[in-house]
């Protein structure tokens, strides 16, 4: 069966367990029925909320995913190849790793202001430790006759980065990647929701106040498909392209 076959019908059957579930609950005002969301969403279209909204959540997405992914990728190459370096800013991750994102969010708006600087700060603060962490545990897990090889053909620095050590990252980085998508949407949504003016979080807020839960569900599950359509068309068509040499 076709990729995209296997998709359709897994989203189905997660359509199919919303109706059998708020057929059970019987209240529209707890979980409307599907079809129920189409009207409101239409209207959320035409206005333009719901364009401005997801684009607002969108830009702090890419901004904080760019910035955490750099970052991390830089960290954990350095730690997993330098262990002098590890044994130093470990402590640093493991703090870092374990504390609170409310925690972060809240200090970076009390130390920045109530501004997209700290909002996307806030974000890749949270992100960066466990970028880190998946791609230091990837240089570890490096090729040693690979490296001997590379040693043996007297390969640059910047040759031997490009064509032996990113491809073993590879999947390291993709699933650094997609983890690190998934999360930091969230983180955002939770920035919005307590300081920004504009944004999916903030839509949320607002319809949280009004008991809403119609709305709620629009603006969760729009932006749940514009990440789905990034997962599907870039970073899975990606793996497939960073794994090949593997296969080859």
């Amino acid at each position: 069966m076709p990729p995209a076959a296997v998709r359709a019908l897994s989203l189905a059957g997660l359509l199919a367990l919303w109706i059998a579930a708020a057929w059970a609950t019987g209240d529209p005002q707890i979980l409307p029925m599907p079809q129920a969301l189409l009207a409101p969403w239409w209207a959320e279209i035409v206005s333009g909320d719901l364009v401005y909204h997801l684009w607002r959540t969108l830009v702090r997405v890419v901004w904080a995913f760019a910035l955490a992914m750099s970052l991390g990728l830089a960290l954990g190459l350095a730690m997993g190849l330098f262990p002098r370096f590890d044994r130093w800013f470990d402590p640093w991750l493991v703090v870092f790793l374990n504390l609170p994102a409310l925690v972060l969010i809240v200090l970076c708006y009390l130390w920045i202001g109530l501004n997209e600087t700290a909002a996307i700060a806030a974000v890749t603060l949270n992100k960066i430790p466990n970028v880190t962490i998946v791609i230091r545990e990837g240089a570890r897990a490096l090729d040693p006759d690979l490296k001997a090889m590379a040693q043996v053909f007297r390969m640059s620095r910047r040759t031997y980065l490009r064509h032996v050590i990113l491809p073993q990252l590879a999947p390291f980085i993709a699933a650094a990647a997609r983890s690190g998508l998934a999360v930091i949407w969230k983180i955002v949504l939770v920035v919005e929701f307590l300081g920004r003016s504009n944004g999916v979080g903030f839509q949320i807020h607002l319809y949280f106040q009004l008991f809403d839960v119609t709305h709620v569900l629009i603006y969760a599950l729009s932006f749940i498909a514009v990440m789905l359509a990034i997962e599907w068309t870039i970073l899975q068509p990606w793996e497939r392209r960073a794994r090949r040499w593997r296969t080859a």
